[in-house]
């Protein structure tokens, strides 16, 4: 199954912000995760080398992320014409910061991007955000990590990010699917579970005296199953195959005929 997404204009108002990165490799990964998840607008803030024909390679398909990335000498130009500045983190500050967690920055982001840009600003990779780049984020973000090993390679934690985002937009999937049958009704729900009820009994399953625990767990599967119309017949097939085995099923039937052949054909074909 192929799955298409709509994607929110708000993503394009979200910039990825690189500090002083000193690998070129993580630029092009960075790239990649960043097209993967509908992000676009990458700033590097004095990168040691770039552009890159490593970067490039890493890039993939996302060459055209590298080719507009813009370069600045200073986080101050990263983030000129923004609204809200929040930098990633895998440590906390010896000052107290208003935190959030990867999940939460994403939702703030997009709540935000209908005011304006957003800057999502991550560090060197050996040492991260200083205090004073701190100073210029109004949050600090980290995600959720094993506490006994929390280190995060730069590309994993922006694809991460870059990730939350997509989700907090609530995207539209569309599926591509083939030809699927109509929801069954309540109505050939019921005539099921009466079948059921009845096909158990007569293959000796099921004591009618002790049944409501049990037909209230059998709806509670097929009832979460959203069964269709061809798969109700298929299910009262199989039913009415196996009740044909069971002496029980032979004599009610011949009981039914002895009363009224045309109760008895109503009968067979309701099932």
């Amino acid at each position: 199954m192929i799955e298409d997404y709509r994607l929110d204009p708000g993503l394009a108002k979200i910039r990825i912000v690189l500090i002083e990165t000193s690998h070129p490799g993580n630029i092009g990964g960075i790239a990649r995760a960043m097209k993967n998840m509908g992000l676009s607008q990458l700033v590097l803030v004095n990168p040691k080398e770039f552009p890159s024909q490593v970067a490039s390679a890493r890039a993939s398909s996302a060459t055209d992320v590298l080719n507009d990335a813009k370069v600045v000498a200073t986080l101050d130009e990263a983030l000129l014409g923004t609204k809200l500045v929040v930098g990633a983190s895998a440590r906390l500050r010896k000052v107290s910061w208003p935190q959030l967690d990867v999940r939460e920055t994403a939702k703030l982001a997009l709540e935000t991007v209908d005011e304006g840009e957003v800057a999502l600003v991550f560090g060197r990779e050996d040492s991260g955000l200083s205090n004073a780049e701190m100073d210029k984020c109004h949050y600090l973000a980290h995600i959720p990590t094993n506490p006994t090993y929390s280190s995060l390679n730069i590309g994993a934690a922006v694809q991460v990010f870059a990730y939350e985002c997509l989700m907090a937009t609530q995207i539209e999937s569309v599926h591509r699917k083939g030809y699927r049958h109509k929801l069954a009704s309540t109505e050939q729900l019921e005539g099921f579970y009466d079948h059921l009820f009845l096909a158990l009994q007569d293959i000796d399953f099921l004591d009618p005296d002790k049944n409501a625990r049990f037909m209230r767990r059998m709806r509670r599967l097929f009832n979460r199953s959203q069964l269709d119309v061809k798969e109700i017949d298929i299910l009262r097939g199989i039913l009415t195959a196996a009740q044909r085995q069971s002496p029980k099923y032979n004599e009610r039937l011949e009981e039914v005929n002895t009363i009224s052949p045309t109760l008895l054909q109503e009968n067979t074909d309701s099932v």
